[in-house]
């Protein structure tokens, strides 16, 4: 207690409470009542690096002498009475050893000396026979001992539940191309495929060099007999190119007069012949007879023919005008007649540049006509003002490539064509409905089937025009349509249906 209020000794960590150099009691003693227990030092660790002084008391440290005073150590005798024992290597003695009243004039000092001026058997709480004095204040819990040696290891406890799958991290750069690794063992031979669809017809090739004039031949052996003898007819050759068509001929003489024919079968009867004109009125008969008696009635004879329809006479005089009649009913409306259209639509554009890309429209960027801008020269596509009837056409010049060229609304094929001529033309007239903001354009198949060609003597077009709107009304509305989204292929048309053999 004193040394840790009054006490001035450096810098040195405390001893553990309760070992032997410390003069603070252990918290059972403190708490507790009776006498001091007998402590078990084994336990307690040693500090082998507090630097004490030979034969000096565990209260010196840093290599600082405390002061050394001769006072005797109080001891025990065996009648119970208290002996002051006197340290070794001073000249003191029993008899001139004070008495523990001067360590209670310490204690009861108004101002309390500092650690280093106490002796150590005033400090010692271990003697016995003198007066116990009262319980004093529980001190300042004293700092933390130096850490233990470490213990054995412990058991490997469980293993932990499973945790959480992470997220995903993120991906990674590429690696390097690997070494090219060995030829793998052959596979197993796979099925037979179906039979492919039949092939375009190649381009034709071109004419080979001539060959090397072969070694002449051995000179022949005369036969025996100079007779030639005929060899075995050889095989029959593959038929040869037809041969372009020729002229007509003259006009041969005419043929000598042919036999008389066999008498024909008697034909079908005839339908009967409609009925003669009347004839004319006979001369009145002459009456011989005078006074003759009256003769019987005769029969009535049959009605004559009627009459033809005599001439229409004179126009009458004009009759009074009559009454007006009752209005009739409305009648049903009848057909629209001819309108002027409020708008027209018309372009015509030549072919500028040559071999045109696949899977995109061919631009005809050189512009005949195109008073209204409806065609993109830059892009190709003709694009619909209004709902209405249209008209396309194309007229293509082909040179040294296959040219397959199609006519696309809406990413949809509507007519191809396809020359395969080394010098040729292609042309298409087709009539579409289209409604506002529909698109049309040209397209060819591919890079090997692009041959349109255009020069200063030969012009491939693409042309069309409003052959009449829907409505003659103008669009009330003026909001441009959206682009129509799809993708640039070459699609398939129906194929027509084969008649049945």
């Amino acid at each position: 207690m004193l040394i840790g209020e009054r006490g001035n000794i450096g810098t040195f960590p405390p001893p553990p409470p309760g070992s032997h150099d410390s003069p603070i009691p252990p918290e059972e003693v403190v708490n507790g009542s009776g006498a001091y227990p007998s402590q078990n030092t084994d336990n307690f660790p040693a500090y082998d690096n507090y630097p004490l002084a030979n034969g000096g008391s565990p209260q010196t440290r840093e290599g600082h002498m405390m002061p050394y005073y001769d006072y005797p150590m109080p001891i025990s005798s065996d009648k119970g009475s208290t002996v002051l024992r006197a340290h070794s290597g001073s000249n003191m003695t029993a008899a001139d050893a004070p008495d523990l009243a001067y360590c209670n004039m310490i204690l009861e000092a108004p101002v309390p000396p500092t650690a280093d001026q106490v002796p150590w058997f005033c400090t010692c709480t271990l003697c016995k026979g003198g007066s116990k004095g009262p319980k004093g204040d529980r001190g300042d819990r004293g700092l933390p001992g130096q850490p233990g040696s470490p213990g054995r290891r412990g058991l490997t406890g469980p293993p932990g539940l499973l945790g959480f799958t992470g997220r995903p991290g993120m991906k990674g750069q590429k690696g390097d191309d690997g070494a090219k690794g060995d030829q793998g063992p052959m596979g197993l031979m796979g099925m037979k495929g179906e039979h492919g669809f039949k092939g375009d017809k190649g381009d034709m090739g071109v004419d080979g060099r001539p060959g090397v004039q072969g070694l002449p031949g051995e000179p022949g052996q005369c036969p025996a007999s100079c007779e030639s003898i005929r060899g075995p007819p050889g095989e029959v050759g593959l038929p040869g190119i037809v041969g372009p068509r020729g002229l007509p001929g003259m006009v041969g003489m005419p043929g000598m007069k042919g036999q008389k024919g066999h008498e024909g079968e008697v034909g079908v009867p005839g339908i009967p012949g409609k009925d003669g004109q009347k004839g004319d009125q006979g001369e009145q008969g002459v009456c011989h007879c005078k006074d003759g008696a009256k003769g019987a009635d005769g029969h009535q004879g049959s009605p004559g023919l009627r009459g033809e329809k005599g001439e229409m006479g004179p126009q009458g005089h004009a009759g009074a005008d009559g009454l007006n009649g009752e209005k009739g009913d409305v009648g049903m409306k009848g057909p629209p007649g001819p309108c002027s259209p409020a708008i027209q639509s018309a372009f015509s554009a030549k072919l500028a540049d040559l071999y045109p890309v696949a899977d995109l429209p061919i631009p005809f960027t050189s512009v005949i006509y195109n008073m209204q801008f409806h065609y993109n020269p830059f892009t190709g596509i003709y694009k619909a003002p209004v709902n209405g009837t249209y008209v396309f056409s194309y007229h293509l010049v082909m040179f040294t490539r296959v040219l397959r060229v199609g006519l696309f609304h809406n990413f949809k094929p509507i007519v191809k064509s396809t020359e395969l001529a080394s010098l040729g033309s292609v042309s298409q007239q087709v009539v579409l409905h289209l409604s506002m903001g529909d698109e049309v354009w040209l397209q060819v198949r591919d890079t090997t089937s692009n041959g349109m060609y255009a020069n200063s003597e030969a012009s491939s077009t693409f042309s069309g025009f409003l052959l009449y709107p829907d409505s003659c009304d103008v669009p009330l509305s003026r909001e441009l349509s959206d682009p129509i989204d799809g993708t640039y292929t070459w699609g398939e048309l129906e194929a027509p249906a084969t008649p049945a053999p």
